[in-house]
């Protein structure tokens, strides 16, 4: 390093540290951005929401230290149209990413193109779920390594910068690895970065990390007051679903069968902690509400010792940020694509416009501009993600983005005329064939005390009043006390649509398509002999489909 008379020894010390740790820079100033997000993670399994049934110390952490938003929603509450309108700031009919299925046009406008543009360092680990290849690989990151499509729990293969890489382990340590690697060796010092560090978990097939293969083993978890939902109250939607615990849920997902993809060491870990267990199910031969009582536990189990592995990783994240002193001029945000039903109504999965899947966590911590354990009540929204990170940035948001920054409510104070609705659109229900869990088109609106949800090709309606009916249990809509209710949100939703240049879906599907037809029987196929308690495990045990 060239030494420049005149300047005080001590100086050169402190600018040789600076260099050294490659932080010092003017530009530095900026405020990084980590943005941790996860796949299918219910706010009321996470103990700074009140979860009564695991706690989260990592994510607890987060809200104590900045601000938890208790009304976040998704507009379309599945895992890749959640994450379109997050890259876009635009509903999914904009950004043309309406179902999972789709390939995403990543040559339209992102918040990490504007972000790079502006002298970001972008980066992207994990979960991407937007297809891949030629338009479809993320764009306006200088790094990325995603998921090939949705990824297993185990040993993933993965897609760094166009390039296949295989690795060996548990999926969300993997990640974490990886969006370390990257901070601690390849960002570049002299300028603020952003990172989107995405996890798998706790989507399905639930699938426990060994560290966490027997944990909660010794206890029972209470189950939800609607485990036992008979859908009275509502609609036919509800009642031709296809996600419930006691007709959907196979085999893999309860563990009655191992992963395929185990190496030897992780198949006899696995083996060890469910074969027992296992065992103890088959010689129960349970029926009726004891076999769905066991399913539960089974199913919830499982999902929250995935989400024990995503706090853990989380803790590793912010131990480093704190080791580093990044951790003073970061913004650490957490969320998920939506919500997801732990047995309620019966219930796994997302889909519906119901709370438990509509509903999104969102964590925010910023040093010296939130308040340490503030707590937000306004209406927000994944749609308002984008143009968040560009303002806590400094970049100015493009006109066309659809949701407006969270940042003002960071304070503590609400901007005058905030928004007092939300619009809700659900997309992905076929008219010739079977779609994933079998739940109906429908779009909605929600203030803070009713929603109204349209399953328009049913000429359905539902209204609730969250304030009386937080569980959503019955449909007030053709309550006469409720008339002037209906009336002033149909409009509204009316407006909402008009705002926001929404299609007319109405007709996509008809009442009674093709695709709710039972599943053609199979062609019977010579298996091999099993033994008793194999054959119950494959009968009526298993999955009970």
């Amino acid at each position: 390093m060239k030494i420049h008379r005149g300047i005080p020894l001590t100086c050169v010390a402190l600018a040789a540290i600076c260099h050294a740790s490659r932080d010092c820079s003017a530009e530095q100033k900026r405020p990084n951005i980590i943005f941790m997000f996860t796949d299918d993670h219910a706010t009321h399994s996470m103990s700074c929401y009140g979860s009564k049934i695991n706690k989260t110390p990592n994510l607890d952490r987060i809200a104590n230290e900045g601000m938890l938003f208790e009304n976040t929603f998704c507009t379309n509450s599945i895992c890749g149209p959640s994450r379109a309108v997050i890259l876009t700031g635009k509903h999914s009919h904009l950004n043309g990413f309406l179902q999972n299925g789709n390939k995403f046009d990543c040559g339209q406008q992102l918040f990490p193109k504007l972000l790079q543009k502006a002298g970001y360092q972008t980066a992207i680990v994990g979960k991407w779920h937007l297809g891949h290849g030629g338009m479809s690989d993320p764009q306006g990151f200088d790094y990325w390594e995603i998921l090939q499509g949705q990824g297993p729990y185990y040993n993933p293969p993965m897609i760094k910068n166009g390039e296949k890489v295989n690795h060996v382990g548990y999926t969300t340590d993997i990640i974490t690895d990886l969006a370390l690697d990257w901070l601690k060796e390849e960002r570049d010092g002299d300028k603020p970065f952003m990172l989107m560090f995405q996890h798998k978990a706790p989507h399905r097939n639930w699938q426990p990390s060994p560290k966490h293969l027997t944990m909660y083993d010794d206890v029972t978890i209470p189950e939800p007051d609607n485990l036992f939902d008979n859908y009275e109250g509502r609609g036919s939607a509800a009642h031709q679903q296809d996600m419930s615990i006691v007709k959907t849920m196979t085999a893999s997902d309860l563990k009655l069968t191992p992963p395929r993809n185990l190496t030897p060491e992780q198949k006899a870990a696995w083996d060890a902690a469910y074969e027992p267990k296992n065992e103890e199910f088959r010689k129960a031969n349970l029926e009726g509400k004891e076999l769905v009582s066991w399913k539960y536990q089974r199913y919830i189990k499982d999902y929250l010792r995935c989400v024990a592995s995503v706090d853990d990783n989380i803790g590793r994240m912010l131990e480093y940020l704190d080791e580093t002193g990044l951790a003073e001029n970061t913004v650490v945000i957490y969320s998920s694509d939506q919500g997801f039903y732990l047995g309620d109504h019966g219930w796994f999965d997302k889909r519906f416009m119901y709370e438990e899947s509509y509903r999104m966590p969102f964590l925010v911590r910023w040093p010296g501009v939130i308040k340490p354990g503030s707590r937000n009540q306004e209406l927000t929204s994944n749609l308002d993600f984008g143009e968040t990170f560009l303002d806590i940035a400094g970049v100015d948001i493009p006109s066309d983005m659809q949701g407006v920054s969270l940042k003002p409510l960071f304070d503590g104070a609400t901007p005058k005329n905030w928004r007092q609705s939300l619009y809700y659109h659900y997309y992905e229900f076929y008219e010739d064939r079977r779609a994933a869990h079998m739940v109906r088109r429908h779009c909605g609106v929600r203030t803070p005390q009713h929603k109204l949800i349209h399953f328009y090709n049913l000429d359905e309606w539902e209204l609730y009043d969250l304030k009386k009916d937080s569980r959503e249990m019955t449909s007030l809509y053709d309550d006469p006390a409720y008339a002037g209710v209906v009336e002033e949100l149909k409009a509204e939703l009316a407006r909402l649509q008009n705002v926001y240049e929404v299609p007319d879906d109405t007709g996509s599907v008809s009442k009674s398509p093709a695709s709710l037809k039972p599943r053609a029987a199979k062609p019977a196929q010579k298996k091999p002999q099993r033994n008793a308690n194999q054959k119950k495990a494959a009968g009526k045990n298993a999955a009970q489909k």
